[in-house]
């Protein structure tokens, strides 16, 4: 003969007790990771930005020049590598153009992007962060400038 015991304080209803807890710390997990490799991504191709303005810059034959070229350098760049900045900030120091011939002298660009992160929604994340980035390039010492 089977005899059927009642077990006293089950365990019924604790998987949901625990997915409650464990789903929404996993989510918080997964977009914590996100947003590092996002904002790793975004800086990567900030440096990229600025190195290909300063470049672009110091190769200009007037600061006129090198001030618009490394201006559309820097924002190009940024395009092709699929990057979301709410805004974008080139500043480009041609200040070296104006050395004598036979002077060593140099390009600065600093390229500034507000990352968008609102689509993330984790608390304590901010909605946007702002990467910024500065590279130099030497110009041509014997190179005429205008």
């Amino acid at each position: 003969m089977i005899t059927w015991r009642r077990r006293r304080g089950g365990e019924g209803g604790s998987a949901a007790i625990e997915a409650a807890i464990g789903v929404p710390a996993f989510a918080l997990f997964v977009a914590l990771i996100i947003f590092g490799g996002r904002t790793a991504l975004a800086h990567s191709a900030v440096e990229s930005a600025a190195a290909e303005a300063a470049r672009t810059a110091s190769i200009a034959r007037t600061a006129t020049q090198a001030r618009a070229g490394a201006q559309a350098a820097a924002r190009g760049s940024l395009a092709n590598q699929e990057i979301r900045c709410v805004s974008v900030t080139v500043s480009i120091d041609v200040s070296d153009f104006a050395k004598p011939v036979g002077q060593p002298g140099a390009v600065a660009a600093t390229v500034q992007c507000r990352l968008d992160l609102a689509d993330l929604s984790v608390p304590g994340i901010p909605g946007s962060r702002l990467i910024t980035a500065t590279s130099t390039s030497p110009i041509d010492s014997w190179r005429e400038r205008r």
